[in-house]
């Protein structure tokens, strides 16, 4: 056990306060409390002015903001409607959910013009950002102020999983990159199976069983609460040319690879080479965890009728990771089961330093993780809440979803990583860095498996040529409203 773990009674009384803060967040996401929200008053501060709907649908539609802006301004009177309060888009993954999504879809509609309310299936985020919003921005150009009051107060409701929130959050980098300002902040409806990012900043972890009041209640806290920052992460993959790898949603290709060449390498360097990039928000990993999730997501996809809700999904989970050697590994194992540090080279930048600095990799650590929230697995706490002269001992801070810096930890097989979900101990702490710098080599192995916020991929590794993983803080931070 960590030096970092607490006293017997401090855990207790921790504990403790946990399960009555976690009993108390769940009564108040579930809508439990004894407040009750108006419909109509909801409506009016939620309604954007339905000559602005139509003109944001028409813009998406066709794909041209010119042509739906000037059918907009024959018939919207100049502007002279006020906008809302508190105008909001609703982007809803239906799939997400179980039964309940597109119910969800329906009642939100109803709350709400139903313009204000995308499907992801039909309607993508990037398609909102690059045609709905422009059509905003150029109505409050020519004029409009009712559409420039709707566009800096606009905020963005998203009900599904963190890798639907992810989605959203990648989309809405463009405003940053374009100085599109002001960015709308992103509140959160629950759907998917672990909802980390979603627990992180008070929104819950589980779709509520009093959905339709909670709806209510989710919305009127979604545009007035408080707009929080979260760090997102850049990874960029080089991998030797002529590999071929199956990347997720997540991770495009990329034809800039411009890795640091500081840093002296074990490997060859190819002449060629393939680069796939993306943004994570919560943790990015590689070894046995991912490989489990590898296996499970392609084991739902095969047999989708397996999996029927987030209960469903942690259960299959729990039992496909006992069939990869993550609890029980054979002496005459396959090499992909054994120890990172046979395969993997770390440096990193740690706080306030601008040079790269190896970390040994621990000898019994078969999965490693780079962490940015509190939560992961479901609402759990690896790397835990360590004592103020343990981090100073290590040279550590404490942990923020917005301090510039990941947690990396390790873990050593089935049996450690679940009493660390349990939070009997602590993960094994290796590192904070506000840079990772991965060189992954083959040798015996043939694949490696790697996640970032939940989505997996098989990566393939070369006997001769060094794989490089790079991980960099983007420049500018999320926004996110705080559900408690």
């Amino acid at each position: 056990m960590d030096s970092s773990t607490a006293s017997t009674s401090e855990e207790s009384a921790g504990k403790i306060v946990a399960s009555r803060s976690s009993v108390i967040q769940s009564s108040r996401v579930c809508g439990l409390s004894v407040f009750r929200v108006n419909k109509e008053d909801l409506q009016r501060k939620l309604s954007i002015p339905k000559y602005l709907r139509h003109a944001i649908r028409d813009s998406i539609k066709s794909k041209d903001v010119n042509a739906a802006v000037d059918r907009c301004r024959e018939g919207s009177g100049g502007g002279r409607e006020a906008a809302p309060d508190g105008p909001m888009v609703v982007f809803v993954n239906s799939r997400s959910g179980g039964r309940h999504g597109p119910e969800l879809k329906e009642r939100l509609q109803q709350l709400m013009g139903e313009e204000q309310v995308f499907d992801l299936s039909d309607v993508n985020p990037r398609e909102f950002v690059d045609y709905g919003l422009v059509c905003l921005e150029k109505l409050a150009d020519l004029g409009d102020y009712c559409a420039k009051d709707t566009r800096d107060k606009l905020r963005i409701m998203v009900a599904g999983g963190d890798g639907t929130v992810g989605w959203v959050l990648g989309s809405l980098t463009e405003l940053h990159t374009q100085d599109r300002k002001p960015v709308p902040p992103v509140a959160v409806i629950p759907l998917g199976t672990g909802n980390d990012l979603s627990r992180s900043f008070g929104w819950g972890g589980s779709f509520p069983f009093a959905w339709k009041s909670a709806v209510k209640k989710s919305l009127l806290k979604a545009i007035t609460g408080p707009v929080c920052h979260l760090d997102s992460w850049h990874l960029l993959v080089s991998m030797p040319s002529g590999k071929v790898v199956d990347p997720p949603h997540s991770l495009k290709p990329t034809e800039e690879c411009s890795l640091d060449q500081g840093l002296t390498i074990e490997g060859g360097l190819p002449e060629k080479v393939n680069c796939y990039e993306g943004v994570f928000y919560n943790y990015f990993s590689i070894g046995m965890d991912a490989r489990v999730a590898y296996g499970f997501h392609h084991l739902r996809n095969k047999k989708p009728n397996l999996a029927q809700g987030p209960l469903s999904n942690k259960l299959i989970y729990s039992g496909y990771s006992c069939t990869q050697g993550w609890f029980v590994t054979p002496c005459t194992s396959d090499p992909s089961l054994r120890g990172l540090k046979n395969i993997l080279r770390m440096h990193v930048k740690k706080v306030n330093c601008t040079e790269w600095e190896q970390i040994p990799v621990p000898k019994s650590v078969r999965a490693i993780v780079a962490l940015n929230l509190h939560n992961y697995g479901s609402g759990r706490n690896p790397w835990g809440i360590p004592k103020r002269q343990y981090l100073e001992k290590k040279g550590f801070v404490e942990a923020h979803a917005d301090d510039g810096l990941l947690e990396i930890f390790g873990l050593k097989h089935g049996w450690h990583a679940s009493f660390v979900m349990v939070e009997l101990i602590s993960a094994k702490h290796i590192a904070q860095a506000a840079a990772i710098r991965l060189e992954v080599r083959s040798g015996e192995w043939k694949d490696t498996y790697m996640q970032m916020d939940g989505e997996p991929w098989k990566q393939p590794m070369s006997k001769e040529y060094s794989t490089f993983v790079e991980i960099k803080r983007v420049p500018f931070q999320s926004l996110m409203v705080n559900g408690q």
